[in-house]
């Protein structure tokens, strides 16, 4: 396992990268250019080693509900790759292709028997509901949303 300095100067070697310093000696990594609304590419890394770097858009890791990859027990190359196509996930130019790594946008359009329409939108980490331009509800996961449709009398279109 790669100490917290370890870490740190890997980390600091991606100059689109700003540090933040938050509680209980951890720090966080920004990475400002981002094209959505989530910026830490680095999350929480703790003097003790561990921390999570942010992978929603990227394919091929084991990700928390929050789009977060542990790195406690990473190699120098694995930290560097991760952390590299965390910020290729992330870039401007990335949200404009549609490549491999950046998952599509999801969207669902949910009606009742009086053909009342809602639509269901995943943004960012959450589960979105609404009517025309006005949110509804908002889930942490889509189970949650589409039971509450459910129960509302709504079905998908």
């Amino acid at each position: 396992m790669l100490s917290f300095e370890e870490k740190i100067a890997i980390i600091e070697s991606f100059p689109e990268l700003e540090r933040k310093n938050v509680s209980l000696g951890r720090v966080n990594y920004h990475f400002e250019e981002s094209a959505y609304d989530k910026k830490n590419v680095v999350y929480h890394l703790h003097p003790k080693g561990n921390g999570f770097v942010y992978a929603e858009y990227v394919k091929g890791y084991n990700k928390d509900d929050k789009g977060m990859v542990n790195i406690r027990d990473f190699s120098a190359e694995e930290l560097r790759t991760i952390i590299q196509k965390s910020i290729q996930s992330l870039s401007p130019k990335a949200s404009d292709e549609a490549d491999d790594v950046v998952e599509e946008a999801y969207e669902e359009t949910w009606v009742d028997y009086e053909n009342y329409k809602l639509t269901l939108l995943k943004e960012d980490e959450l589960w979105n509901i609404y009517a025309g331009p006005n949110l509804d509800a908002t889930y942490n996961t889509y189970e949650e949303a589409i039971e509450y449709l459910r129960e509302e009398g709504f079905r998908r279109r």
